[in-house]
């Protein structure tokens, strides 16, 4: 057995039995309340404006839209694909920038487990490889010209900034391209915190670990009637999970999977590695209430757009914290990832994770296909984000 083939074989191993065991830590002792409060209103859009973009035979994790309307996404980690990044062509799943950086590829160095993606400005594809809970591999980040599919960087986390048991769950790039914010949501280990990496030179800092402001809540998650939990052994509880960058790139909006509020704070805080870390723990500000949220994303007025998986909703949050409901429908099946694309569209993965969580590959595809939709909120937003 070659060794790609061992790594595959032992990733998809570590896998299937990651509920029972590694995570024991994390549920026992909790004391998870019943339920997370019920944010949703009356939905101001109808389900058919959102429009299918892609049926999918594996749930799509997150996805970003360059300017020219390439869309590319990745495939839900935890439903073990043979391809982790794939462009939408015609249609169909190309595997990007090829066959040989997927984790089915030949690649010493390829993708181990892509969740968040996002093109830039410089028509650059950062992905980010969670390298399995910093269990099989140490977290990476890499930058790909989509034009050429050329690597065009690439930077492995020092185990200081991304230990065992982190989890690269989501990032936003600066529009310079310089700054990178990334939320480690501390799945395994139960310690998350902000990462924040120096394109230029090359550096990262850790900071806000374990603050308030990223720590999951007490929740046990229900989606679609499923809960995501083995009684005594394993709750599925992120803590910081998605964020969203201003278009002046000085506000990261951000907030733990299932914690009740949504947080912002000052770039130029993060940005200065000088900073003592209780001085820069001291410029976050609460926003307002927020949903069980996976995805985020701002368009240009500053609206923060959420989804609420426990309620099969997009969710809406003005600048002074206001909560509205854009939709609500069962065909929403864990909305996820969200991008900005052209003509305003905004679109949304649905990765159903309750329909892979604890569930073998052949019942996970009896579920199947999985969308991707979108729908233009009446609002400008930029490509990507």
């Amino acid at each position: 057995m070659t060794k790609n083939n061992i790594l595959v074989t032992t990733n998809n191993a570590i896998l299937k039995i990651l509920a029972l065991t590694v995570t024991l830590s994390i549920s026992l002792g909790c004391s998870e309340r019943a339920r997370f409060p019920d944010l949703t209103g009356e939905p101001i859009m109808s389900e058919d404006q959102l429009e299918v973009v892609a049926n999918l035979d594996i749930p799509p994790g997150n996805i970003s839209v360059a300017p020219d309307g390439r869309i590319f996404f990745s495939f839900m980690p935890e439903a073990r694909p043979d391809i982790a990044v794939a462009e939408l062509v015609n249609g169909e799943a190309v595997p990007f920038p090829d066959l040989s950086w997927q984790p089915s590829g030949s690649r010493e160095d390829k993708f181990i487990s892509i969740l968040p993606l996002r093109v830039d400005q410089f028509n650059r594809l950062w992905v980010l490889d969670a390298g399995f809970h910093g269990l099989l591999e140490r977290a990476r980040i890499f930058a790909f010209d989509i034009t050429t599919r050329e690597l065009v960087h690439s930077y492995t986390f020092p185990i200081s900034i991304m230990g065992l048991g982190s989890y690269a769950n989501d990032f936003q790039v600066s529009p310079n391209g310089r700054w990178i914010y990334i939320s480690d949501a501390g799945i395994v280990n139960g310690i998350p915190a902000i990462v924040v990496y120096d394109v230029q030179n090359q550096l990262a800092r850790r900071v806000l670990s374990s603050h308030p402001s990223v720590l999951a809540g007490d929740f046990v998650p229900v989606v679609q009637g499923v809960a995501m939990s083995i009684p005594g052994i394993f709750t599925l509880k992120p803590g910081v999970d998605g964020m969203a960058l201003s278009r002046d790139s000085t506000t990261l909006y951000y907030g733990g999977f299932t914690n009740e509020n949504l947080y912002r704070i000052n770039t130029a805080a993060l940005n200065d590695f000088a900073l003592p870390l209780a001085d820069i723990a001291s410029q976050i500000e609460l926003v307002g209430p927020k949903t069980m949220s996976d995805g985020m994303t701002i368009d240009d007025d500053g609206n923060v757009y959420l989804t609420d998986i426990e309620h099969d909703a997009i969710m809406r949050v003005s600048p002074s914290g206001e909560l509205e409901t854009l939709f609500k429908t069962p065909i929403l099946r864990w909305p996820d990832g969200f991008s900005f694309g052209p003509d305003n569209y905004i679109y949304v993965t649905c990765s159903a994770l309750h329909q892979v969580f604890n569930r073998t590959d052949r019942q996970t595809q009896s579920y199947s296909p999985f969308q991707i939709f979108r729908f233009n909120p009446g609002t400008t937003g930029t490509a990507g984000h």
